[in-house]
């Protein structure tokens, strides 16, 4: 069965919007070929092992990517892992699905697209997983216009050599992998002109958000996944990087999000500042998202992914000095917006979305008190 992975917070991003955490209307779906923006990000050159810095060289598929418009049939030449899909309309939508093909032809049932949570509340769209499918059909949703959909491989392309830690990488004792370990193209964050697309902009810490990607649980390849939501929101979205300061997978792995810089940890200035990124439309400044991989509305996460997120969580907590169980007043920075929210909150605790399932939603209680009490 075809699942959805949000968007993330609306539309493309100016440099004002992003450190106000505005919301825009969603852009033109853009494919990412070998030659764009080539003139930016470092050098993705060179042999394979350890390079006597600190590091050693692996080798990730480069992403590849088409894009189309419409309802019409879509094939690509290499196998599609992801297809985003997006629209534009003012009033809720309902309906629409797609209908993937195989390499002979073989067409499988019609899906729905699915309301992905928090795609209409946040203004993107949906990712769904495609299963190495060879094509692909849609149907719009009704009262939708503009539709749009973007086929994604990030796991067969050309090899893409990339410095990694050779030890492993912490957050305050948690362990995580940085963006290089999962394969990061960092050339996604800047423009063909060579300029970043979203710079850096830093304020103190008010809040944790809690989210999920509503993909498919019992994921194959998670990193895979994590480059591909990547792709969506640097690109397609056009907010120059992933909306997320941190990931979790199944298997507890906690992935590095929104670039932060080279001089502090991850999501923070060397100040302990947090970077401002994507993941709740106009509240982004000040509030720190972490997103579960799968979908999270008729079970809970797995033992070992609520377990890193109890330490991701109670680190930052700790590093912070804030009560988990608090409430309290987020106030942005920018633009001086505030709404009362847990220091601990869901996605749907700031607008109507779904975000991060029922039933993770109902489990926050258990990770706040999980929180506190490692604090005592």
């Amino acid at each position: 069965m075809a699942r959805r992975t949000l968007l993330g917070a609306a539309g493309a991003v100016a440099a004002g919007a992003v450190a106000a955490g505005a919301v825009i209307a969603p852009p033109v779906l853009a494919a990412t070929g070998d030659s764009e923006r080539a003139a930016a990000g470092p050098d993705d050159t060179g042999d394979t092992g350890d390079t006597g810095d600190g590091t050693t060289t692996e080798t990730f598929p480069r992403t590849r990517a088409e894009a189309a418009n419409g309802e019409g049939p879509v094939e690509t030449a290499f196998p599609i892992g992801y297809v985003g899909v997006t629209w534009d309309s003012t009033d809720e939508t309902t309906g629409g699905g797609i209908r993937l093909r195989d390499a002979d032809g073989g067409r499988g049932t019609w899906e729905p697209l699915g309301d992905g949570g928090c795609s209409v509340a946040n203004g993107g769209g949906v990712l769904i997983a495609a299963g190495q499918a060879a094509g692909y059909e849609l149907r719009a949703p009704d009262g939708a216009t503009g539709l749009r959909s973007l086929a994604l491989d990030t796991r067969h392309g050309p090899g893409r050599k990339v410095r990694v830690p050779t030890d492993p990488t912490r957050v305050r004792g948690v362990e995580y992998l940085s963006r290089a370990a999962w394969g990061a193209d960092e050339k996604l964050r800047f423009k063909a002109d060579g300029t970043e697309n979203s710079p850096t902009a830093f304020y103190p810490f008010q809040t944790v958000t809690v989210h999920h990607t509503a993909m498919a649980n019992d994921d194959p390849d998670p990193a895979a996944t994590v480059r591909a939501i990547y792709q969506l929101h640097a690109v397609t979205n056009d907010w120059g990087d992933i909306g997320y300061h941190f990931l979790v997978d199944e298997e507890g792995r906690v992935y590095e999000g929104r670039y932060s810089g080279d001089d502090g940890m991850p999501a923070h200035d060397k100040d302990g500042k947090v970077v401002t990124a994507f993941h709740v439309g106009g509240f982004n400044s000040g509030n720190l998202g972490i997103a579960l991989l799968g979908t999270f509305t008729e079970q809970g996460p797995t033992e070992p992914a609520r377990d890193a997120l109890t330490r991701l969580v109670r680190a930052l907590v700790r590093l912070h000095g804030v009560d988990p169980l608090a409430r309290v007043t987020y106030t942005n920075p920018v633009n001086g917006v505030r709404k009362e929210v847990p220091e601990i909150s869901g996605h749907q605790d700031w607008m109507a979305t779904e975000c991060p399932g029922a039933v993770m939603y109902q489990e926050l209680d258990r990770l706040r008190t999980s929180v506190a009490a490692a604090r005592r």
